[in-house]
């Protein structure tokens, strides 16, 4: 067994997933935020357990990251699975008023029953759950139109739940990134390291840029290294462009070629570029069938 090279369920979100399930029981809507660049890889296996009875909205987060026929393919394969994406931009706001309607729609029962029942109307409670550094927070202070809870490019920032008022008639729930106890699909796990979806105490720079690269190649987007970095790929794999990016462009260092890789890559320099594409299946599939192969990279302690 190779050795661990994490912890990959750190302390406290242990101790969120536990207080968001007491929480849970006062939640109207949950919020589901994605990655739209790896939308399945991106989908949190406890989610439907949370969701159980209650409305789900689903939203794919940085919107601007992927092609418009990317995100007309994704609308399409969700729509004929009977659910209806919301893509935002929750950096810039892009996409953030129609969630908000969204949540408030689907909260419109809720009240219905109390007035049946001889209650007052109360504010829609909705929960915002996801991935660590998917947007959550960024999406809620854009709602809100002010910075009230932390919202920085980096996971694992949000480190307690914490109930903000939106309007008079939504109400909704930070929560910290929450990783999966057993992630055992390495594919989506490094899929996830590439989008900056989980802290950087959880990979190898160099392994993940290699896999990265990997991924670039079978995707047909190669030709986004050669022109960014004035290093033709030629019949490089991962691992090994890496290394000759580090000796031609970085003196020989190539945990800076590694990382300086990976952050063109979530930052758009190197185009707009999807990490999955819609499945032919007609049911969802695990994430590592969607995508090119990648070597076990991380290992769930």
């Amino acid at each position: 067994m190779a050795t661990p090279l994490i912890q990959w369920y750190p302390g406290h979100i242990a101790k969120a997933e536990r207080a968001l399930q007491q929480q849970l029981r006062h939640v109207d809507v949950v919020l589901e935020m994605r990655d739209a660049r790896i939308p399945l890889a991106s989908h949190h296996p406890k989610m439907k357990q949370w969701v159980g009875q209650k409305q789900h909205v689903l939203i794919l987060n940085r919107v601007d990251t992927i092609s418009d026929g990317v995100q007309q393919a994704w609308q399409r394969w969700f729509k004929e699975r009977g659910e209806q994406p919301f893509f935002t931009n929750a950096q810039k706001g892009e996409g953030v008023m129609a969630v908000a309607k969204a949540a408030q729609q689907a909260g419109i029962a809720v009240n219905q029953r109390r007035r049946d029942r001889g209650m007052a109307p109360r504010p829609v409670r909705a929960v915002v759950l996801g991935f660590p550094n998917v947007g959550k927070s960024a999406l809620i202070n854009r709602l809100l139109k002010r910075r009230v809870v932390n919202s920085e490019a980096r996971p694992g920032v949000t480190r307690q739940l914490r109930w903000v008022r939106v309007s008079p008639s939504l109400e909704l729930l930070d929560t910290p990134g929450v990783l999966p106890a057993n992630l055992t699909d390495q594919t989506a796990a490094a899929k996830l390291a590439m989008c900056d979806d989980i802290g950087q105490a959880a990979y190898d720079d160099y392994l993940i840029a290699a896999a990265l690269v990997n991924c670039l190649i079978q995707l047909n987007h190669a030709s986004a290294l050669g022109d960014r970095y004035r290093v033709p790929l030629g019949d490089d794999n991962g691992e090994a462009y890496v290394y000759r990016l580090s000796e031609e462009r970085f003196h020989g260092r190539l945990e800076q070629a590694s990382r300086q890789i990976l952050q063109d890559f979530r930052k758009g320099i190197l185009g707009a570029i999807a990490l999955e594409m819609p499945p032919i299946e007609a049911s969802l599939p695990r994430a590592s069938s969607l995508s090119p192969e990648i070597p076990e990279i991380i290992t769930p302690q």
